[in-house]
């Protein structure tokens, strides 16, 4: 990677990976695309260069890709697992459609694509429990649907086209930079917020309903690592499990009133956000990642934890 353009540069991964690319690659060496109405603000804004870049329009991506002379692409456009069933059509033109125009400009240009997928891929029929790399996947969600059809398609413009497609599958991820958006899993970031306020806690999934999650750090660790990876260990392309943390609600509870004693929680459960948490894995087998590209996640639940509450009281007061 030496020149990378970020689509979707200011949502709730963009913004962070964005940051990280350019730490790692220079600031002037890493583009922000993002849509009109969702502009790049303080030092994403200022660190390094950006361009509106709509996933619905090829020209636009293509346009993007000459004028930066871009050789690898971060596609992350799409409407979380809660938006996106209240939005199947428009999740299904973002996700699909717009995956689709960036692999036909990625032919044309030449250039490597990641687009995440997720544990929401995965569907009831799954085996749950240590979900195997290859498995069954029949999503009941359209936010699943789309995700199993990234990878399908990323799939086939690599075999068809040798465009260099990667792919994780993300679980839950927790950040205490961004807030979340409209996913099954934001409980396990909203907790983090109510604890430092000073609030009780209202959570809106049920207690022993176990869900894969990573800490944003990994995360993007493991979007960069998969792109930098040597392309001839890799047995599997899209995507790849990758876990670090499983646990229900109450296994968070206690780990934050370990150190905030006072800390109060009750239940008030969403249907919508209960049936897709239970169609999703309890906990992936992600040891392909970990043998062909050297996956590793640094945090596990209390190191989270305690790295959550520090930085939000300094951003909180």
């Amino acid at each position: 990677m030496k020149r990378i353009l970020v689509i979707g540069a200011t949502g709730q991964i963009g913004s962070e990976l964005t940051m990280e690319l350019r730490k790692r690659y220079g600031n002037g060496n890493v583009v922000a695309g993002y849509i009109t109405g969702a502009e790049p603000k303080g030092e994403l804004k200022e660190s390094g260069p950006s361009t509106v870049v709509d996933v619905t329009s090829g020209e636009m991506i293509a346009a993007a890709v000459k004028e930066y002379e871009i050789d690898t692409i971060y596609n992350l456009a799409a409407l979380l697992s809660v938006v996106a069933e209240s939005k199947p059509r428009l999740a299904w033109k973002i996700g699909i459609d717009g995956l689709w125009n960036v692999l036909e400009v990625a032919r044309e240009c030449g250039c490597a694509v990641f687009t995440p997928s997720s544990i929401g891929s995965f569907g009831k029929d799954t085996p749950h429990v240590d979900t195997p790399q290859d498995t069954l996947q029949r999503p009941s969600t359209m936010y699943g649907i789309t995700k199993v059809t990234t990878e399908l398609l990323s799939d086939y413009y690599f075999s068809k086209y040798g465009v260099d497609t990667r792919a994780v599958r993300f679980p839950g991820i927790i950040s205490n930079v961004t807030p979340p958006g409209g996913g099954t899993t934001d409980y396990a970031v909203d907790i983090y917020y109510a604890a430092v306020k000073g609030e009780k806690f209202v959570c809106p999934i049920k207690p022993g309903t176990l869900m894969d999650m990573m800490y944003m750090p990994d995360a993007l660790n493991a979007a960069i690592m998969l792109m930098e990876a040597n392309p001839e260990k890799l047995l599997h392309r899209n995507a790849f499990n990758i876990a670090s943390m499983s646990f229900d609600p109450e296994m968070i509870y206690q780990a934050i009133r370990k150190y905030m004693p006072g800390f109060e929680m009750v239940y008030d459960i969403d249907p919508l956000k209960q049936r897709i948490a239970d169609s999703w894995p309890d906990r992936m087998d992600d040891t392909c990642a970990r043998e062909e590209w050297g996956w590793k996640p640094k945090y596990d639940l209390d190191a989270m934890t305690v790295d959550m509450l520090e930085k939000l009281r300094l951003r909180l007061g």
